[in-house]
C-alpha cells in the first residue's frame, strides 16, 4: 500500500495584523519540513501526522510526504506561500500510484485569495484524481464548508479543547478509510451548521456544554452508529461567510441516520446557546481579585491574558494586563511572555546579570480594533537567555521538538517577564522550566492563552483569574466588525429565533 499524507495548517484571525508568510510554516524558521526529514520530525510524536505514521506503519505501508506545513495563527494567509505549499502537495498528486491520501489539514485557514482554503486544495486535487480515497483530520475551530466534506471519503475532528487528541483523530480518519478501501464501509455524509459563533473561552471540553457534546459525537462513534461524528465548535475571529459550529457525520450507507445525528447536534447545541457566551470581567476587578487570591507556599494563581493569545492569531505583544498586575504590585509573578524580538536582542547584547531598562511590547499596530496597547517602559535585571529549543514530555503534543527561539526571562524584582522572539503559546510547564523557572512554585503564573495551557499547566492551578487586556483574540464580539460572516447569527444577533431541527 502506497500512501500520501501531507500538512497544510494554519488557523486564520482575519483580524490579526500578523502577517502570514512562508516562513511561518517552517517549523525552525528556516525550512520546510519535507520527505523523510518530515517523517522522522513527526514520527512517534502527539500530532495529527504522528497518528498517520502510526498507523501506516502498523498497515506496513509505504509513505511520501510532499510537505507538513503548519504555522501558527495569525492573518490571512498570503497567496505565494499557500500556493507554493497547495503546489507541493498538488504535484504529488499527479504523479500517482497512491492508493490513498491522508491529510491534516485545520479547517479554519484564509488567504489572501480564499475564505476556504481548505476547499480549495481538496478541490484542486480532485481536479487531478477524482477516485483515491482521501480522509482528512480537521482541528475542532473548523469553521466548514461543503468542499471540505464533499471531496472526501472520511472526516474526523478532534473531541477535546485543549487539542489534546491530535493523534487519536487521525488514527480514527485513517482506520476509518482503510475500512472503506476494504469494502466494509459504504460512506455516506452529512453535514449542517447553526447560526451562532461560540466564544472561545466558552469551547473548553473541561465543562459543559461542549464537554457533553463531544461526548456523544464519541459515543455514536464507540457503539458503531456512525463511522465518523465531528461537532466543530467554529473559530469566530474568522470573518467569513461559514464561520461558526457545524456537525458532520458519516455512517455506513445510511444518509439519513446521518442526517439525524447532524440535526442532534446542532440542535442541543443551540439550546446551549447562551452557555457558549463568555462574560467578560473589568481588567482591574480581575487583577485584584487575583492579588486576593494569591497564598505563598501554595500552588499559583493563573491569570489568562486570553485576549492576546497568539494560538488565536494575537499579536502577543500587548501590555495592558502585564502593566496591570504592575501596578497593583503582585508579588512572585512569572508572566509568560511579551513578543519582540528587538527587546530579546537589547536584553541578549547586556549579557545575563546586567540591568537594563527598556520599552517592551506594542509594537504591532491592530487597526482592526477600536482600542490600542501602549508600550511598556520596565526595569530588570537579565536573569536568562536561551535557545528555547526542547521536546515535549506532556502536554497537547507529546514528543514534538519545540522551537521558541531566542528567549529572555527579564526579572523587575516582582515579576519575571519572558521575552520572546517567536510566536508560541505557553501550554507546558516544560516552557518555563527551560528557562529556570518552575512554575508550580511561584504565587502567580500570567499566561496569554485560552483553553491550551489547561493541558499541562492546568494540573498546577490553584485558582484562575480570566483576564481581559487587549488583542486582536478579544472576547468583546462588539470590539470586532463583522463584514462577511451569514446573519442573522448568536450572540451578534441576540435575539435571534431559529428553528432548531427536531
Amino acid at each position: 500500500m502506497r500512501l500520501l499524507l501531507a500538512t497544510l495548517s494554519h488557523e486564520t484571525n482575519t483580524f490579526s495584523p500578523v502577517p502570514t508568510r512562508l516562513d511561518r510554516f517552517c517549523r525552525d524558521g528556516t525550512m520546510l519540513l519535507q520527505g523523510q526529514a518530515a517523517i522522522d520530525f513527526y514520527r512517534g510524536t502527539g500530532t495529527c501526522i504522528g497518528g498517520y505514521l502510526a498507523v501506516a506503519e502498523e498497515n506496513h505501508a509505504d509513505v511520501v510526504v510532499p510537505v507538513t506545513a503548519s504555522a501558527p495563527p495569525s492573518g490571512p494567509v498570503d497567496g505565494e506561500a499557500y500556493e507554493t505549499i497547495a503546489n507541493l502537495i498538488t504535484d504529488s498528486v499527479k504523479q500517482g500510484g497512491f492508493d490513498a491520501i491522508w491529510l491534516d489539514l485545520h479547517g479554519a485557514m484564509v488567504t489572501d485569495r480564499f475564505a476556504d482554503g481548505e476547499g480549495e486544495l481538496l478541490r484542486r486535487i480532485r481536479a487531478i484524481d477524482p477516485r483515491t480515497p482521501l480522509c482528512v483530520a480537521y482541528d475542532m475551530h473548523a469553521n466548514v464548508f461543503d468542499p471540505m466534506v464533499r471531496h472526501a471519503q472520511i472526516v474526523t475532528g478532534y473531541q477535546t479543547y485543549p487539542h489534546i487528541d491530535q493523534r487519536q483523530t487521525a488514527e480514527r480518519s485513517a482506520r476509518a478509510l482503510l475500512r472503506v478501501m476494504r469494502g466494509e464501509v459504504k460512506p455516506t455524509a452529512a453535514w449542517d451548521n447553526a447560526p451562532m459563533l461560540p466564544h472561545v473561552m466558552a469551547q473548553g471540553t473541561h465543562q459543559f456544554p461542549n464537554k457533553d457534546l463531544q461526548a456523544l459525537c464519541a459515543a455514536w462513534e464507540t457503539s458503531g452508529r456512525a463511522v465518523a461524528v465531528s461537532l466543530f465548535v467554529g473559530f469566530p475571529h474568522a470573518d467569513v461567510e461559514q464561520a461558526g459550529l457545524s456537525a458532520v457525520v458519516i455512517t455506513d450507507n445510511n444518509p439519513s441516520d446521518a442526517q439525524t445525528m447532524v440535526d442532534e447536534l446542532l440542535s442541543r447545541a443551540w439550546e446551549a446557546r447562551r452557555e457558549f457566551v463568555f462574560r467578560v470581567e473589568p481588567l482591574d476587578a480581575s487583577v485584584r481579585r487575583a492579588k486576593q487570591l494569591g497564598a505563598p507556599g501554595q500552588l499559583p494563581v493563573v491569570l489568562l491574558d486570553h485576549y492576546d493569545n497568539c494560538a488565536s492569531g494575537g499579536t502577543m505583544d500587548t501590555t495592558d494586563t502585564l502593566r496591570e498586575i504592575i501596578r497593583q504590585e503582585l508579588d512572585d509573578v512569572v508572566f509568560f511572555g511579551i513578543y519582540d524580538p528587538e527587546a530579546v536582542e537589547q536584553a541578549v547584547a547586556a549579557g545575563v546579570g546586567a540591568t537594563v531598562t527598556m520599552s517592551i511590547g506594542a509594537k504591532l499596530p491592530m487597526p482592526q480594533l477600536p482600542v490600542a496597547s501602549r508600550p511598556l517602559t520596565v526595569t530588570g535585571t537579565v536573569q536568562t537567555i536561551s535557545a528555547g529549543r526542547f521536546r515535549l514530555r506532556g502536554g497537547l503534543t507529546p514528543g514534538l521538538q519545540i522551537y521558541m527561539g531566542r528567549t529572555v526571562v527579564l526579572d523587575t524584582g516582582r515579576v519575571q517577564i519572558v521575552l520572546l522572539s517567536r510566536h508560541i503559546e505557553p501550554t507546558a510547564q516544560e516552557m518555563l522550566q527551560v528557562l529556570g523557572i518552575d512554575p508550580a512554585r511561584k504565587q502567580f503564573v500570567a499566561i496569554k492563552s485560552r483553553v491550551h495551557w489547561r493541558a499541562d499547566l492546568g494540573k498546577i492551578a490553584r485558582e484562575i483569574v480570566e483576564c481581559a487586556g487587549v488583542g486582536v483574540c478579544t472576547s468583546d464580539y462588539a470590539q470586532l466588525r463583522f463584514r462577511k460572516v451569514r446573519r442573522p447569527v448568536f450572540p451578534l444577533d441576540p435575539d435571534l429565533k431559529w428553528n432548531a431541527p427536531a
